[in-house]
């Protein structure tokens, strides 16, 4: 077993002891901090700054060097898996993301690339190996993967979208073909986080972003059930240690109950579902992660202060908490109120 020197973020998903509530942030390593910035100027894109592993994890290991978060997260991104199907990513400024190839037919799933992880996707597994060992024990590192649905969004759309009006009109008229969309895709993103286990990833979080456009059975039938096959099929232990799953589902409050069914170790929070609420709910099943609005990093640090103390009142006394934004930090966050929310989070927790 390799030795950590801060486990507390492991410790508290597995509901155990820890001296104080652990903190991490989605998108940690990104666009708010200016060493970030300059190390994509050096890559040239961000693509290129993905498959570069020694540049991805500089930019992994940038947010630690500033604050003492109790987590890293592999730097990359969840559009991984669709490019390596053969769709082409590329990124439009001010559009986002985009694919030069769309989904829309069954013969368009058919023709799709199944990636393998030691071929399309080993520069990901370069990455993890390289930022493993860059870590050298400090704190656990997380892996990561869109949810199929979530991927499903981006691959029928062609890109981001306000309407989903593509993949729900596939939804509706031809459910058949989304489930052999879906179905490919939970076993690339079930061998993927597995890959990622295996070259060194000590949690592993499911990012299911889209989830919460879906209407309450549908949810169940084109999200959920896929999530859940994948971690049915996940390594759970690995170099001598249990290896913890997170599911999140933005705007999926209202199905913490059936999240928590699937066997997941903790599920994680948007700042629209109040912890203590949710704690009750789900009960001792799982962990909570979660689940400051990041917009709370534009205000000061004595109101993010008080934020932070409100969501750990709610939370209430016990482990099980794993404090976070309840979605990735903003690109124009100060990171002096990022380094006074992690500092709350310590101070106030361990007392």
């Amino acid at each position: 077993m390799t030795d950590l020197r801060n486990d507390t973020f492991l410790r508290a998903l597995m509901k155990e002891s820890v001296e104080y509530t652990p903190v991490w942030m989605m998108r940690q390593a990104g666009r708010y901090l200016p060493e970030y910035k300059a190390t994509r100027a050096e890559a040239g894109d961000f693509l290129s700054l993905c498959k570069n592993a020694d540049l991805a994890c500089a930019v992994t290991l940038q947010p630690l060097e500033r604050f003492p978060l109790d987590a890293a997260i592999l730097f990359s991104d969840i559009l991984t898996i669709p490019d390596a199907m053969g769709l082409g990513l590329y990124f439009e400024s001010g559009e986002g993301p985009r694919f030069r190839k769309t989904v829309r037919t069954e013969q368009d799933v058919d023709g799709l690339i199944q990636p393998t992880m030691n071929g399309e996707l080993d520069y990901v597994m370069n990455a993890v190996r390289v930022i493993r060992r860059e870590l050298n024990g400090r704190v656990p590192l997380i892996g990561f993967s869109g949810s199929p649905w979530t991927l499903a969004t981006y691959m029928v759309e062609g890109g981001s979208s306000k309407d989903f009006r593509h993949i729900k009109a596939m939804m509706y008229s031809q459910p058949q073909v989304l489930h052999k969309l879906l179905d490919r895709l939970a076993l690339c993103v079930t061998d993927y986080l597995n890959a990622q286990i295996i070259a060194g990833a000590q949690a592993v979080q499911i990012f299911d972003t889209w989830g919460g456009v879906l209407g309450h059975r549908e949810y169940r039938e084109f999200s959920l059930s896929y999530m859940q096959r994948i971690v049915e099929g996940l390594i759970r232990e690995h170099d001598g240690r249990r290896v913890p799953v997170i599911l999140f589902t933005k705007n999926g409050g209202q199905w913490l109950e059936v999240m928590a069914d699937t066997g997941a170790d903790a599920l994680g929070l948007d700042w629209t579902t109040h912890i203590g609420e949710a704690r009750a709910r789900v009960g001792s099943k799982v962990a909570l992660q979660g689940n400051m609005d990041p917009c709370v990093l534009y205000s000061s640090p004595k109101r993010i202060r008080a934020e932070v103390k409100r969501i750990l009142d709610d939370y209430g006394p016990g482990t099980g908490h794993v404090f976070n934004l309840g979605h990735g930090i903003h690109q124009f966050a100060n990171p002096e109120h990022a380094a006074a929310f992690v500092d709350a989070v310590h101070e106030l927790s361990a007392r």
